[in-house]
């Protein structure tokens, strides 16, 4: 609309008073606004319609889905019976005091408790027993959450990678919301998020787009490109942005993956803010690859993020928790030790946790 008034404003003389504007100020203002209108349009992953990735790569539609949900009747996949990962032992109260030590507790699927600088930080919260938009259906939760939600510290920060139902959870976002004591927790969301929060009563939102950096109490928040896509129902494909998060301290450079395909972003991420100390990388839901590589990444491309963005350590996320895909939910796991001693990588390099499993970093 305001494209559509620019252009005629600036082909037609103008010769009226707006309020106590005279149009001569107005001729000089408005060209301004429009150059603003315009440039927004002029970032390669913004269009006019929401926005999109970057590097070329086949687009799956709705037939491409219903291929592959067909294929998959015919295949014989594990049953969710055939799994059993054992939680490990931590010690809430330890988190609930720590203040000194940087941390890190897999949880479960996407969702790592990050300490730093005394600062406690969720990615992409999901605490529920269904990834998905109603509880009595949908991707049911196979091990329960590593750290119980009653017994997290208070949280600080929340960084949301994109929309779809295993990385926001409508659920846990407002316990966190609702939470006792007083503590408020601010969500860092890509473009597009702040409604759906403020629909939810939740005020402390910091909206970015990829490359904007934001400071909280010391530590430097960044987001970051990746290749996904969101919707959240049968429409609105794509009307939210997705993004990787980068988080540094004076000291400590940490960066949260998200979900992506892979791409020469990661080699850029690395380039322009890395080396990292440590990362949180994907390797799981990959299969079948003709239809998850573009928004998936392999163990074997997980390990190439890792060299990519120069982590010295990766603990991998995304995997063990949701049946999401069709490879077994105990297979990432090896294919990543293969792909690490291919890549002469130690296991300490890049950590395979169990639910619910802490690391101390140095």
């Amino acid at each position: 609309m305001l494209l559509e008034i620019c252009r005629r404003f600036l082909i037609r003389p103008v010769s009226f008073q707006f309020g106590n504007l005279p149009a001569f100020v107005l001729v000089l203002m408005l060209p301004l606004s429009c150059m603003a209108q315009e440039s927004q349009y002029k970032k390669s992953h913004h269009t006019k319609d929401g926005f999109r990735n970057v590097y070329p790569h086949e687009a799956h539609g709705f037939s491409d889905f219903l291929r592959w949900r067909w294929n998959r009747m015919w295949k014989e996949l594990p049953s969710p019976d055939d799994y059993a990962f054992p939680l490990a032992d931590n010690d809430p109260a330890f988190l609930n005091s720590n203040h000194l030590e940087t941390t890190l507790t897999w949880i479960g699927h996407a969702t790592v408790l990050f300490q730093m600088e005394g600062k406690n930080i969720l990615t992409d919260p999901h605490f529920s027993q269904r990834a998905s938009p109603v509880q009595w259906a949908g991707p049911k939760r196979l091990v329960e959450p590593g750290v119980p939600f009653e017994s997290l510290p208070p949280i600080d920060i929340v960084v949301i990678s994109h929309d779809h139902y295993d990385a926001l959870d409508k659920q846990t976002v407002l316990k966190l919301k609702e939470r006792k004591g007083g503590h408020k927790t601010t969500f860092f969301v890509p473009l597009g998020f702040r409604r759906w929060f403020e629909d939810l009563g939740i005020k402390q939102v910091v909206e970015m787009d990829w490359w904007d950096e934001s400071v909280y109490e010391g530590l430097r928040i960044t987001a970051v490109p990746v290749q996904h896509w969101s919707k959240r129902s049968f429409f609105g494909r794509n009307n939210t942005l997705w993004a990787g998060w980068a988080i540094q301290s004076s000291d400590f450079r940490f960066f949260f993956t998200g979900d992506s395909g892979y791409t020469p972003h990661f080699k850029e991420i690395g380039d322009k803010l890395g080396p990292f100390d440590l990362a949180a990388i994907p390797i799981g839901a990959y299969e079948p690859r003709w239809f998850m590589r573009p928004y998936h990444i392999s163990p074997e491309e997980a390990v190439q993020v890792h060299l990519d963005l120069r982590s010295k350590k990766s603990v991998a996320i995304h995997w063990g928790t949701f049946i999401l895909t069709d490879e077994p939910l105990d297979e990432p796991p090896k294919r990543l030790a293969a792909a690490r001693k291919e890549k002469g990588l130690s296991e300490e390099e890049f950590v395979v946790l169990k639910h619910g499993e802490m690391i101390i970093l140095d």
